[in-house]
């Protein structure tokens, strides 16, 4: 199943909204803030360009791509001080047709006042023209030669569409009741993951190396996974499991079909560092300036909330347009998904008192050959 057309976060600013929902992608671009401007330092010494072409692959809703634009300003603008003519700033925010791109221009007008407040309202606010760059990046976006620095985070672990190895020849599924690979999936399964994460991310490097300038460079962060061999552990793939088991309760109860669940599949992949180290080297356009694993940390800001609930409902602002889509949930069955996503951030909860879950992050700096 292609997901382009059906596939964002939750838009808006409601409860469940990408906006209110997106706590670990914050901190995440935290956690890389030093690298980035590390990153932007030796771009900037190495070309003095006029224009800086920027783009934020994957950008979502809320405000989560401004505070990455304005540490990569404000660092061009320290080490262009002494220059009669700053630089401009191109940038371009990118995301899949359906996106709530609103939510991002309405914070523009604040964004902009800050800049300026923080220069002592002296007006002098560096030139960056901001636009909507709607469409897949599994794919050409702009122009040739016009980008600098491109940036995703938590983007390129979502593959293009769900593999088609997963049916059979009848278009059934051989990973029946599992979203993602898990302990009771044949090997085709994983096979089929893996294949079209090569298929999806030598189509973005390719893609992106006639967009970007000589020596321009990609940071790139997604969610990985430590063994190179085993799909299934406690990490990434625990939490698929989890929703798995969360869908199957409502199967059971009767609140959603269970010829639906049965193929219902995530279009997900966590690659292995040699997986991508290898697709880096295959498809040859970039070199591997940097390689990074985390493991963000486990801390809740919402009060009165418990962790299981915090990633529950991560979770349900990236997933629920496509759990409405597949088991043809409407608006008015809200119901549903509150009882299902309540049962998944509770089994977090319960499985996390039992020993911890360790998802890990990867972060990737890329430079153009």
């Amino acid at each position: 199943m292609a997901v382009e057309n059906i596939f964002h976060m939750n838009g808006g600013s409601g409860s469940t909204s990408y906006t209110n929902n997106s706590t670990f992608q914050m901190q995440a671009s935290d956690m890389v803030k030093r690298i980035i401007v590390e990153t932007i330092a030796q771009l900037y010494h190495e070309a003095f360009p006029k224009t800086i072409g920027l783009a934020d692959m994957g950008c979502s809703s809320g405000k989560n791509s401004l505070p990455v634009i304005k540490t990569i300003v404000e660092s061009v603008e320290k080490m262009a001080r002494l220059s009669a003519e700053p630089p401009e700033f191109c940038v371009y925010l990118n995301d899949l047709p359906s996106n709530d791109f609103n939510s991002i221009f309405k914070a523009l007008p604040d964004f902009f006042r800050q800049l300026v407040k923080e220069r002592n309202g002296t007006g002098r606010c560096p030139a960056i023209f901001i636009a909507a760059c709607a469409g897949s990046f599994y794919g050409r976006l702009l122009p040739k030669n016009s980008v600098h620095f491109a940036y995703s985070c938590y983007g390129l672990h979502w593959l293009s569409k769900v593999p088609p190895g997963l049916y059979n020849e009848k278009g059934e599924s051989v990973n029946k009741g599992n979203l993602y690979i898990s302990e009771s999936s044949p090997p085709a399964v994983s096979l089929a993951y893996f294949a079209q994460f090569q298929d999806d991310f030598s189509l973005f490097l390719q893609s992106r190396s006639k967009e970007m300038v000589c020596r321009g460079r990609m940071l790139l962060i997604l969610l990985g996974r430590v063994g190179q061999d085993n799909h299934v552990d406690r990490g990434n793939s625990f939490y698929w499991e989890l929703l798995s088991r969360s869908l199957a309760i409502l199967a059971s109860q009767g609140k959603i079909k269970k010829e639906k669940l049965n193929c219902y599949h995530a279009h997900f992949y966590a690659p292995s560092k040699w997986e991508i180290e290898d697709q880096v080297r295959r498809e040859g356009s970039f070199f591997l300036d940097r390689f990074e694993m985390y493991q963000p940390e486990k801390t809740c800001d919402d009060i009165g909330k418990s962790y299981g609930s915090v990633v529950a409902m991560t979770v349900r602002a990236a997933q629920e347009v496509m759990i409405r889509h597949h088991f043809g949930l409407e608006e008015d069955d809200d119901g549903v998904l509150d009882t299902m996503f309540e049962i998944y951030g509770n089994m977090i909860d319960e499985e996390m008192a039992k020993e911890e879950i360790k998802p890990f992050t990867f972060l990737l700096v890329l430079r153009k050959l």
